[in-house]
């Protein structure tokens, strides 16, 4: 139970009543509905075109969905939330896969993609709920060390050896030791206890996108391979192609987010650092320490890639 209350704090963070976070689980349920309906429509105003053709046609469609979804939030005056709609649309490709496509699955392919599906909410709840590793720093630290407050004690961390890669979160303004970013879409902070989880969530998003993206062009196929194509249901058909479509989009800037990921582990470099490098002193090197030559970026944490690897795997 304290796991879940966890979780809806802070899902409740930015609202200030039960009733703020309904209507903006409300409003992240039609952003979904409104943005697969609209992809929905390529297939439906270009039926001529290829599914490959269709895909650049469909993300302009989706972004511009999107952003008329910003903008209506200023006549209802309620946000809809990443965390509820990256959750929605888990829902809505599961639901399309369970009533539309699993008629044609294999028996195999089925348990292995609800199986996904269950995994990919399981560790929503398990990020949400977890602890990105939060530091809470006592007054008397803060005064043995000649600081005024907790920001100023982690310029520079020498100051407080525990306070070693800890970094202030500007979104939620937590101090999270090992920082990377906060994860809109998973509703928290990525840190030094929840990366690995991070990493895993990520790639299960990838595997079950990719599981999807089969399944739903097996079911296609099959349409235009018995010619059943023009008597099956067009709302049910297009939402296979839309949610196909979506799953693609995702796939692609997801392994390239993966790919970024997988770079920072092997080479001991966190996110925040990488961009705001010039902010921690750790990372800047003068040639001539008394000069006011370039300062350049140096990461005192690379230890060799086998290394890094193996710390960022270690159980701590």
């Amino acid at each position: 139970m304290s796991r879940l209350a966890t979780g809806l704090h802070r899902l409740r963070r930015s609202a200030s009543s039960p009733w703020e976070v309904l209507w903006s689980a409300l409003a992240s349920c039609g952003l979904v509905l409104f943005s697969q309906l609209a992809v929905a429509m390529v297939p439906r105003l270009f039926p001529s075109l290829s599914l490959l053709a269709m895909l650049p046609i469909a993300g302009l469609v989706f972004l511009a969905a999107i952003v008329l979804g910003r903008l209506w939030r200023r006549f209802i005056g309620v946000a809809a939330s990443a965390l509820l709609f990256v959750l929605f649309n888990i829902l809505l490709l599961w639901g399309v896969y369970v009533f539309v496509i699993r008629r044609d699955t294999s028996s195999l392919l089925d348990m292995l993609i609800n199986a996904e599906c269950a995994l990919l909410l399981w560790g929503l709840y398990r990020i949400l709920s977890g602890d990105p590793g939060i530091v809470a720093c006592d007054s008397s630290y803060l005064e043995e060390a000649g600081c005024k407050d907790f920001v100023e004690a982690i310029f520079p961390s020498e100051k407080l050896p525990m306070l070693c890669r800890v970094r202030q979160c500007n979104w939620c303004k937590a101090n999270v030791r090992g920082y990377d970013h906060h994860c809109p879409a998973f509703g928290t902070c990525i840190g030094q206890k929840n990366h690995r989880l991070f990493m895993a969530l990520l790639t299960g998003f990838v595997v079950a996108e990719s599981t999807y993206t089969m399944c739903s062009t097996k079911y296609i196929t099959r349409c235009i391979n018995s010619g059943t194509l023009r008597s099956e249901n067009p709302v049910s058909l297009n939402m296979v192609i839309s949610t196909m479509l979506f799953s693609i989009l995702q796939v692609v800037w997801q392994i390239v987010f993966l790919m970024w990921h997988i770079y920072c582990i092997c080479f001991n470099i966190k996110t925040d650092e990488w961009i705001n490098w010039k902010k921690y002193p750790e990372f800047q090197m003068r040639e001539q320490p008394q000069s006011d030559s370039e300062v350049k970026f140096v990461n005192p944490y690379d230890k060799g890639m086998l290394c890094n690897i193996r710390e960022f795997l270690k159980l701590k």
